[in-house]
């Protein structure tokens, strides 16, 4: 890109081509498939789940985790593309992330089956396989191309909203009496790290270290705040496209109608390469083997280092990896391919796994009680997209689209949250900077917060 290009106080017009698609919605269920497997052997594998688990005869060990929580992710997130309009505001994730424990409040799951998926996301270490497996293929696959071209400007609102959003947060927190690092460890920070992987799953495992406790005691509060931000997030982005359906236009540079930057450029030069459809065995096999070496990497790392998670070293590690390149190609692709084939079906079993293991329904209910809890969750939406897109338009962004991303796309639940608020707002194109935002955004805030977890407690 020429200098012309990249100069930050650059006023002319953007020259790639104005977005016209229109809203995208999830793609409608197929009655002949459940969880992308034929119904009526799906019906067979749930029927062998649920029978095993009733007599007790579910075998405590990591494959049958993994089969129970991809059969049930795989039954929620179809029951949830069923239900139109309600599909588009998150049914699916909500129903992996709640029905379970709410099955479990009610004492209707077999305690066979509970006591087999929590062994299998604690006692297997699951949830560490999903987390780096994320962290390593996000990081490492992470186009460097866009980030020269993009990254001057787009750096701005990311880094700018989370500053806005963390301090004004925490200082209502101060003021309210919920607490300064209360307010964002526990609403600002899980909600702005893009998702789950890398938001309210390992930040309860930080805590729990902190404090000697139990995972389970901060989950129910990080899983509330997510998912209701996600739904504040889609409803402004709904908001946003009616706005941009009406032609309102307040000032220069308010909607760009689904173009993110007004300057001149070439739309190529501002898209991520598509990802793959299919990957080769010995790539999938190499991305696993390098997730499992950057963990013990980033644990080995925190045993001689103290003070830092080992979550936040593998983050280290997998950046100065792609920054130096110290990686050929290959093994780069190969942990961007593990990633995504894990990102792209485990999703829904993740859910699962945390829903029974971590969540208590009590302890749901007690957060959405407090009224300061429900007022940061919205304050921390608001701040991330109002300043996103304040930052963007001072850097010659379009406010809409940079208030979209990367202000709301931090504030929802990453991959599924950002398809969905994407199709709130009409602008599924910009999905690769939505990948970009989860994948820088999430990392920053998990390391920020790595340094501010001493301070809690």
């Amino acid at each position: 890109m020429s200098a012309t290009q990249t100069n930050l106080s650059n006023d002319e017009e953007i020259s790639t081509p104005a977005a016209t698609e229109e809203r995208v919605s999830p793609p409608k269920p197929n009655l002949g498939r459940l969880a992308d497997f034929p119904a009526l052997y799906y019906v067979s594998f749930l029927a062998v789940l649920l029978i095993a688990a009733a007599t007790g005869n579910l075998p405590d060990s990591m494959l049958a985790g993994f089969a129970a929580t991809i059969i049930l992710g795989g039954l929620f997130i179809w029951i949830g593309n069923t239900v139109p309009v309600l599909r588009d505001f998150g049914l699916p994730t909500i129903l992996c992330t709640f029905v379970p424990s709410i099955l479990i409040f009610m004492g209707v799951m077999p305690e066979n089956l509970i006591a087999v998926v929590q062994n299998f996301v604690k006692g297997y270490g699951f949830l560490d396989f999903f987390v780096v497996t994320i962290i390593a293929g996000s990081i490492l696959g992470m186009p460097r191309a866009l980030l020269l071209k993009a990254g001057p400007r787009f750096i701005v609102p990311l880094i700018g909203c989370l500053i806005a959003t963390f301090s004004i947060v925490g200082l209502l927190g101060l003021v309210t009496g919920f607490g300064f690092i209360e307010g964002i460890l526990f609403i600002a920070a899980p909600i702005m790290a893009g998702g789950l992987g890398v938001g309210a799953l390992p930040m309860s495992e930080m805590y729990a270290a902190r404090t000697g406790g139990s995972s389970a005691d901060f989950m129910g509060d990080l899983m509330s705040a997510v998912v209701m931000a996600n739904i504040v997030c889609i409803l402004i982005a709904g908001i946003y496209n009616g706005i941009g359906k009406r032609g309102i236009q307040p000032f220069v540079g308010f909607n760009g109608n689904g173009e993110l930057m007004r300057i001149k450029g070439k739309a190529g030069d501002l898209t991520s390469p598509p990802k793959k459809d299919v990957a080769s065995f010995l790539s999938l096999g190499k991305g696993l083997a390098i997730a499992g070496i950057l963990f013990i990497v980033g644990n080995l790392v925190a045993a001689f280092i103290p003070g830092l998670h080992p979550y936040a070293w593998t983050i280290i590690i997998a950046a100065a990896i792609k920054i130096f390149g110290l990686f050929p190609k290959e093994l780069e692709d190969a942990s961007s391919e593990w990633g995504d084939m894990i990102g792209a079906f485990l999703i829904p079993a993740l859910l699962v796994g945390v829903s029974i293991t971590y969540i208590s329904i009590e302890e749901v209910l007690q957060s959405l009680s407090n009224p300061m809890f429900i007022v940061l969750t919205i304050v921390t939406v608001l701040v991330a997209t109002l300043s996103s897109g304040i930052l963007g338009w001072l850097v010659k962004l379009n406010f809409v689209e940079a208030s979209i991303t990367p202000g709301l796309v931090m504030a929802d639940t990453g991959g599924s949250g950002d398809v969905s608020v994407l199709s709130a707002a009409g602008r599924m194109h910009l999905m690769p900077f939505a990948a970009l935002t989860n994948r820088i955004g999430g990392a920053l805030v998990l390391f920020v917060t790595s340094l501010l977890v001493p301070f809690f407690g």
